[in-house]
């Protein structure tokens, strides 16, 4: 059975990054579960940062279509960290403006855990539906292959550095960040940087132009890339490689 049933405005915070489905005309300030990457304030505003861990990384799962709650449910039923993030968008309802949220990647939820953890809850024949199809499978890395098996990939990790980052960007309460594909992108020479001001502060990424906008692109694997808003070119420094 998929996911598709409207939440509740009171809905679980455990679900996705903590929020609501419909945060209503502004967004409420994160509640998070200890299934959760730990979210801490500075005087910039949100720092995200990961516990390292020698035995856990960032796995890479892919979701079957429609059952990104349930498939976070059961990740968090196991007691593992796992995260989805959200998506701001902005709708007028009745003549009103509101904020509802949605998932951002809705194909994906990123897992902190060992390689044995993962394998284990992968293989378990509850996360299969009545016609057999997998709640969530590895996303394999594409771009390498497995020492004993040069002809297959190993699945997909995300360095802790570089999840700090994207959790950090998606966490802002922006509806003008978006997921973009490198179809409708164009990057430029010495084009890293890391961002010094506003909301946006000490994001890294690559700054390119979308719809005619400067913004500043975070991207974790081929297909999962996230814009920011517009981003002045005062408030970037530009990283030398």
């Amino acid at each position: 059975m998929e996911d598709n049933t409207k939440q509740p405005p009171t809905a679980d915070a455990s679900l996705y990054n903590g929020q609501p489905t419909d945060t209503g005309s502004s967004c409420p300030s994160a509640r998070l579960t200890s299934c959760t990457p730990s979210i801490s304030k500075n005087k910039d505003g949100v720092s995200v940062k990961n516990v390292p861990s020698r035995n856990k990384q960032w796995f890479v799962l892919r979701v079957s279509y429609g059952r990104i709650i349930k498939a976070k449910a059961f990740v968090e039923a196991k007691g593992l960290e796992c995260y989805v993030p959200l998506r701001y968008k902005e709708v007028r309802k009745q003549g009103k403006k509101r904020i509802i949220t949605e998932p951002l990647l809705p194909s994906f939820i990123f897992v902190h855990a060992s390689a044995e953890q993962v394998d284990s809850f992968l293989q378990n024949k509850n996360i299969k539906a009545p016609e057999n199809k997998a709640l969530l499978s590895y996303y394999y890395d594409h771009t390498s292959h497995c020492e004993k098996s040069p002809t297959k990939n190993p699945p997909l990790v995300i360095s802790d550095a570089a999840m700090d980052n994207f959790i950090r960007l998606t966490f802002i309460h922006n509806p003008h960040i978006i997921p973009v594909t490198s179809d409708n992108i164009k990057y430029k020479l010495g084009d890293e940087v890391v961002i010094t001001e506003g909301e946006f502060k000490d994001i890294h990424g690559r700054v390119t132009r979308i719809a005619g906008q400067q913004r500043v692109v975070v991207e974790l694997f081929d297909v999962c890339l996230v814009a920011t808003a517009y981003i002045p070119t005062d408030a970037l420094s530009f990283l030398k490689i």
